[in-house]
């Protein structure tokens, strides 16, 4: 098959894993409205592109803070220590691109 067209609303916990479609990316839909949402402390092997597209959220790569807002990209190099927390009720929404075709996670908190 050349081409897939895969409903997201098909996908656990809105998360795509390439290797289970043919693709060499992973990727997670973030959509929160709830103040201080965001994952602990993690790194991965591979980079990981935040695509914001709405929304205010507070960044810690490597020990430093950084506030992010809609309109965003950031990316985090492989094995670089990140987590995030989202700021205000407002709608944060964004894309996370993993670049590997499946999710590998060492929780580091």
């Amino acid at each position: 098959m050349t081409l897939q067209a895969i409903e997201q609303a098909t996908l656990p916990h809105d998360n795509f894993e390439g290797y289970l479609h043919g693709s060499e990316v992973s990727v997670i839909f973030e959509r929160v409205t709830q103040d201080g949402f965001g994952p602990r402390l993690h790194r991965h092997p591979y980079s990981e592109t935040f695509v914001i597209r709405s929304g205010r959220v507070l960044f810690t790569v490597a020990g430093e803070e950084i506030q992010a807002v809609g309109g965003q990209i950031l990316v985090v190099e492989a094995m670089v220590p990140h987590k995030f927390k989202t700021l205000g009720a407002d709608l944060y929404e964004a894309v996370h691109i993993h670049a590997n075709d499946r999710f590998e996670t060492e929780w580091l908190e």
